[in-house]
């Protein structure tokens, strides 16, 4: 398979084309359930999701599929159990998955936690892996959003062997179904970024922590899925501090690179080569004033915009996890993944939906779902013009 200009390997294509028939045979027709019931939620994990949903032998049944095929490993390196495949036939995989709204079981790791060491490896990272422990990622703050670094307010004190944390974060995604956050914290006021935060994990049942319930309802789903969390004298063993001391805003930047920024890539491109398809499918059998919609300069046109954002974005996205494999410090370059990924996303979507009409705006369809998750995309994880200003700083840079 080609992807702009990059050429899959035949073990890697093997992988890919698994995927796509796990989509289709197995994913998509469990969206007749899944769409229009009230539990599922942005942004909480994918085994999550499908138990608030379906009983146990669904779940059970995609669970067995993915440690059968080992696609459930497919994002965890070697040394832990992992194929080791590189971040481009990750991103070609993932494109597969995100083709439907229903949720495929991995073992969805966020990258920072390799950094676990001694017996955090036992305790975190492998309970992680193997889907026994959830996790969420929490910087986000009241007046602290797109800029935590400067303006973080949760600070953490060093006390005997114990850190204990006060504070408060807020738009935490999945913090109520999570086991442990991860959580970034001022331990240096005057280094603050450069050197004086730290990363922390908590566990969900430690009394000093506090997540509100049933949480902030907003346009993403009918389930809240982003809290506010608490910190009052939170006491955190010095053996939890994830990394070293005064590191922990270089690990968030490193999750938010990969997680948040260049798999948004995949993240949108499956959702609209899945927009494309049914949009192309539709108006070839949608007949209007005696003739299908396909036949029409308008609708062709907007078909044509699709398919040019799509083909630009899988390339884009391409080519920045190949730099990622060659080391490249992609930093910004993800940014431009995010950017582009979720803006080109949401009116992809919007194209697809106005095509379809009145179905369009069905609960029947995944379209309004893909939408409002690209289109929350331009604000999470780092608004758009965030992505600008980075992007903008090194190009003056020279």
């Amino acid at each position: 398979m080609e992807n702009g200009h990059f050429q899959l390997p035949p073990d890697i294509q093997e992988i890919v084309d698994l995927a796509k028939r796990i989509v289709r045979n197995e994913l998509i027709p469990l969206e007749a359930e899944f769409l229009p019931h009230p539990a599922h939620a942005f942004g909480i994990k994918e085994t999550t999701n499908l138990k608030r949903v379906f009983g146990p032998d669904v779940v059970n049944h995609l669970v067995d599929i993915s440690r059968d095929t080992g696609l459930w490993y497919l994002m965890v390196p070697e040394k832990y159990g992992g194929s080791g495949l590189s971040m481009l036939a990750q991103i070609a995989i993932l494109e597969q998955f995100n083709y439907t709204a229903v949720p495929f079981p991995f073992a969805n790791v966020a990258n920072i936690l390799y950094q676990c060491e001694g017996d955090q490896v036992d305790r975190f990272l492998k309970p992680v892996i193997e889907g026994n422990m959830t996790t969420c990622f929490a910087q986000t703050e009241p007046n602290a959003g797109s800029d935590p670094g400067g303006m973080m307010q949760t600070r953490a004190v060093k006390d005997g062997k114990d850190w204990v944390l006060n504070g408060t974060k807020m738009w935490i995604s999945g913090a109520a179904e999570s086991d442990m956050i991860m959580v970034q914290a001022v331990t240096d006021a005057e280094k603050r970024q450069r050197g004086g935060i730290t990363m922390f994990l908590v566990k969900r049942d430690n009394p000093g922590m506090l997540v509100e319930e049933p949480g902030i309802k907003t346009w993403l789903g009918p389930h809240a899925s982003q809290y506010i969390v608490h910190f009052e004298d939170c006491r955190v063993p010095q053996s939890d501090v994830l990394g070293e001391v005064g590191n922990g805003f270089r690990l968030g930047q490193r999750w938010l690179t990969i997680h948040d920024r260049l798999l948004r890539g995949p993240y949108a491109l499956g959702k609209m080569q899945r927009a494309l398809d049914m949009s192309i499918e539709w108006s070839k059998n949608r007949v209007t004033f005696g003739k299908p919609l396909s036949e029409r300069q308008a609708i062709q046109w907007h078909l044509v915009d699709m398919y040019i954002d799509l083909e630009a974005l899988r390339s884009l996205t391409y080519q920045m996890a190949a730099r990622a494999d060659a080391g490249e410090d992609i930093r910004t370059e993800a940014g431009m993944v995010k950017l582009t990924s979720m803006v080109w996303g949401a009116r992809t979507l919007d194209k697809a939906i106005q095509i379809h009409g009145a179905m369009g705006e069905s609960l029947e369809l995944p379209l309004t779902l893909f939408y409002r998750y690209l289109r929350h995309g331009q604000i999470g994880g780092g608004a758009n013009e965030i992505q600008r200003m980075q992007i903008a700083r090194k190009l003056l840079r020279g």
